[in-house]
């Protein structure tokens, strides 16, 4: 049976699957909002900042979309979100399926709410960072 924590989980990504990003409901007031790589690597508190910091990102995007490849609850208070973005670069026109975007989230949870959300660009790098091993190749193959 799945646990609160994942239902909330899987209640985030279903939103975001059909590219629906605007309620920050699940969120804590003072969330911590971690990019560990990426173009742009940082940390922001607070939703207000996070909805700031997404929307730079999403705002170079045309049709963004996340596509949910595995849920893994780590423990009773984090769940790994392993996942692949879909959308087109507004200026460079780049198919972002193409790129084969494979990324991972940590979600930390507490009293139904994420107090912190670490977003991987790398999936291999998510997976080393929680000392777990990529399956038999598959973190770096198309979906």
């Amino acid at each position: 049976m799945a646990s609160t924590n994942l239902d909330l989980v899987r209640s985030i990504f279903a939103a975001w699957e059909r590219g629906d990003f605007g309620s920050a409901r699940w969120a804590d007031p003072e969330i911590e909002y971690i990019f560990a790589d990426g173009p742009e690597p940082g940390n922001w508190m607070g939703r207000g900042a996070m909805n700031e910091a997404w929307r730079g990102i999403a705002s170079a995007w045309d049709d963004l979309s996340a596509r949910v490849n595995e849920y893994r609850e780590l423990d009773d208070n984090r769940v790994l979100v392993l996942y692949s973005i879909t959308g087109r670069g507004k200026t460079s026109g780049i198919d972002a399926g193409r790129l084969q975007q494979h990324m991972a989230q940590v979600m930390h949870l507490h009293d139904g709410r994420v107090t912190r959300l670490v977003l991987y660009w790398d999936r291999d790098r998510a997976l080393a960072d929680l000392g777990l091993a990529p399956e038999a190749g598959a973190a770096n193959q198309p979906d």
